[in-house]
This record gives structure tokens, sequence and C-alpha cells, in this order.
């Protein structure tokens, strides 16, 4: 077997069944070629041409010998239905009559691949997987294996529990990954935490595992492109305790440190040509006599003095350390990815991530991008006059201020702080969870703007090497 298996995919040259893949316009022409006996099944069955629906057909002998599939959707959840509807089996797509852009071909094969995620970790109980694809030529096979690899690791990630997915846990996966792909690895925790980076330690003090900031570092030539994670492990809220149905779900406030974490292993395992920094702030915000208390005048990596105004609004403190950190690096560019805010999710629902970005073109092509890999990201502003907001407190600055509106927004401002405005920064406020399942993407902790960032910085280090 190959490393494709993992995800339900088989190499080019192997034999499957043909899925004769149409558009529903093309599905009409098609029809009227079709032998009397097919038409006769199409009517029996009452078929629905849709896109991602699928129809078998059987020979004399009563085996099935081919099938339809209808494209024309989201060619990722089409090919996630295809693998959800089809009867195991061995599937090669055929598209002598279709009209699909050859990328199409790659995210089709894609959302095969990311159906048959399930995560059985703890279950001894799972259902075998005998469903498979043959990916075709023309698809970037290492590129596929990349993504999805990449996925599949920050979904596990997301989905253990937090007394698993400590951050002694997160050091060791990333020391895992390291020795996966031949990085070089370095974990700070103990007293080196509480002197490097006091904000990531105060956050962190309060839990039974100590906070710890782990650097990885990958590759030699092209871009310097940092990846930055919020990866807190569980999120009580600290002495601005969540209530327990908002506590629920807060082993994904690691969800940003997944996504990058994934995103790395996307990037190392399809051999992009950059220096790849990946930087992961991890620690638990519990409640102990060591918490902070809202109000306190905490320490940065930076210098600047932080009133914090609310105990639960601690993954922006964490990043600020790991920014800091970042930036004595002079990184061609660098993104954070977080869990962050709630007003994230209220502006833009729990599917669509929000992107904040100091320079315009950096965000013209991380929207392109976004659109080129059917993961979809939107741009919110960072509107300077949001910003007074945060100088209302008794410190150098506070850490959300004194609004309640644009949560989303002062938030990412308070991030730019640290970041500048001159930097080639994007700060991306993800949900990091399905409330509900649907094919390829199961309920549980989900790789959102993965795919995006991938492309974004796969065309920068081709654009890197041609010039």
């Amino acid at each position: 077997m190959t490393s494709l298996d993992n995800f339900g995919l088989l190499p080019p040259n192997s034999d499957g069944t043909a899925l004769y893949l149409m558009s529903s316009d093309e599905f009409v022409s098609w029809e009227k070629t079709v032998s009397p006996q097919k038409q006769s099944w199409l009517n029996a069955v009452n078929f629905t041409v849709k896109p991602g629906a699928t129809l078998c057909f059987a020979n004399a002998e009563g085996d099935i010998d081919s099938a339809i599939g209808i494209t024309g959707g989201h060619p990722v959840w089409d090919g996630a239905k295809f693998a959800s509807s089809l009867p195991s089996g061995r599937w090669r797509f055929e598209t002598g009559m279709s009209s699909l852009h050859p990328d199409d071909l790659e995210w089709l094969a894609f959302g095969w691949g990311a159906s048959r995620y399930r995560f059985d970790l703890f279950r001894s109980d799972s259902s075998d997987k005998t469903n498979h694809l043959i990916v075709p030529k023309a698809v970037a096979s290492r590129r596929l294996f990349g993504l999805l690899s990449g996925v599949y690791l920050c979904r596990d990630l997301i989905n253990q529990p937090p007394n698993h997915m400590t951050p002694s846990a997160i050091e060791d996966v990333l020391i895992t990954l390291g020795q996966k792909h031949g990085a070089d690895v370095a974990c700070y925790k103990g007293d080196d935490v509480a002197q490097d980076f006091p904000a990531l330690h105060t956050v962190g003090r309060a839990a039974e595992i100590g906070p710890r900031l782990v650097d990885l570092r990958w590759g030699h030539t092209g871009p310097k492109i940092t990846l930055i994670g919020k990866g807190i492990t569980f999120d009580s809220g600290g002495l601005d305790l969540k209530p327990s149905k908002a506590m629920e779900l807060m082993k994904k406030d690691m969800g940003g440190a997944a996504t990058v974490i994934g995103l790395a292993d996307a990037l190392m395992t399809s051999g992009v040509e950059i220096q790849l920094r990946l930087l992961v702030a991890t620690a638990e915000n519990a409640v102990s006599e060591r918490a902070m208390r809202p109000l306190d005048v905490i320490d940065t990596r930076a210098g600047l003095k932080v009133e914090v105004g609310n105990t639960d609004a601690e993954g922006r403190l964490v990043l600020a350390d790991a920014i800091t950190y970042a930036l004595e690096d002079a990184p061609d560019f660098m993104v954070d990815f977080a869990t962050l805010t709630g007003a994230a999710r209220v502006a833009l629902g729990t599917e669509l991530p929000a992107l904040f970005c100091n320079n315009d073109d950096t965000a013209a092509a991380i929207l392109a991008a976004s659109k080129n890999a059917h993961d979809p990201l939107w741009q919110l502003p960072l509107f300077d006059d949001y910003d007074r907001h945060l100088d209302a407190g008794y410190a150098a600055l506070s850490s959300t201020g004194r609004s309640g509106y644009g949560g989303a927004i002062t938030a990412a401002l308070f991030l730019r702080r640290f970041a500048g405005k001159t930097s080639n920064w994007a700060h991306i406020d993800v949900m990091a969870w399905n409330l509900s399942s649907r094919p390829g993407r199961p309920k549980g902790g989900e790789a959102m703007g993965l795919r995006a960032l991938y492309y974004f910085i796969d065309k920068w280090a081709e654009d890197a090497k041609n010039t």
C-alpha cells in the first residue's frame, strides 16, 4: 500500500471502475445517447441531477460496470459526496464528456480523501474503509498528499481531549514533526518562558502543565515564511470564568496552532522551497491561586506593559510574545492563526474565517489563493479609528479596550501593536470546528484557511524561483 492509501487514494496506474464526470448540462446531452436499458434505469430510480450526485449502472451479470457523477458545485465537496455515496470499490475518473478545468480533478480527489477522515483514536469499532479513488495522472500527487496529510493532522490535534492534548503534548507533536521532516526544533519552557516570554508565562502559569514556546525551522532557500499559532489547549476563561456551555468546546482553542502545524506539515511534505519557521505559543488558561486577574498589568517580550481587560482574552497575549519573537528574525511574511474572538463568528458565522492584513497586495494575493483553493476567507479591516479603544487603561495598552463593539477588529489591532504597521503580516481568526457533519467535513476539528495559505505560500515560492 502507498501512503496515498491512507486517504482512500491509489496511484494513477491502478485499475478501477469508470466514474464518468459531467455537469448538469452535459448530463442532458449524454442522456440522449444512452441505451434504452440505461434510460429505463434513470427513469426507474428518478435520478436527481445535482452536483455531487452519483448513479451506478450494472452489466448483464448484475455487477457494477460504471457510474456517473455530477459536477458543477464546489469541487472539493462534490468529490466528498462521490466518495460517500458510491459503493465500495476502486474508482477512476473518466472526463471524456466533461469540460472540467484540470485543477478541478485535484480538488475532486482532495474532497474524496477528506471524506475518509475519521477520529477513532479512542474507539475500537471503526469501520473498515474500502472505497478508493485512482488519482488522475494530471494531478500533482505530492501536493495532494501534502495537503491531505496536513488537514488530517490538524483535525486530529483539535479533536483530542484536553487532558491528552496538553502544552507538553503539543511540544511532543512538534518534535515528532521535526524528526519526520528533518527540521530543527527548540522548545522554551519553565524559567526560559518566564524570562523571555512573560505574557505567555502569565497566561499559562496557573495550569498544572506549564506553557511553552516551540520553534521549528526547516529549509534553507526561498522566501522566509513564519507561521504562528495560538495553542491554548483548554480555555476555562480564567478568573473571568466561562459558563459551562461556552467552556464545552474549549479543547478547540488550540485550533490556530493545529492549523499552522498542519500547514507546515503540508508545505514540508510537498517540498515547497521556502525557509519555514513555525512558532507555537501553547498554554492552558486555568484557574488557580497563580491565575492572572482582571486589570493586572503584565509584561510582554516587546517591553510594552499591558493591562488585562478580561482574563478570557488570553489568546492575544500569547500571540503578542510570539509575534515579537518572530519579527526578530525579519521574515518576508508572517501569518498567525487563532481561535481569537467570538465577534468574528458573529460577523461571519462559523464557516468563514476573518482575514486581517497589513499589506493590501498581500491581502489580495491571499484572497486569490483562497478562491483557487476553494477555501474561503473574508477580509475585515484594520480600522485605525478603533485603535484608540486600546489606550483606555492604566498601562501602555489595554488587551481588550473599553468598547464592546468590533471585537474582532480591536483584537487584530492589539496584535498589530506588536506586529507593527509596516511588517508583511496577516492574522486569521478561525472557528476551527464543524458544528455538524457533511460529506468531507465531519463534526469536529477543521483546518479552515489551511489550503488558502498553502496556495499563497506555494505560489510565492514558485515566483521566487522564477525571478
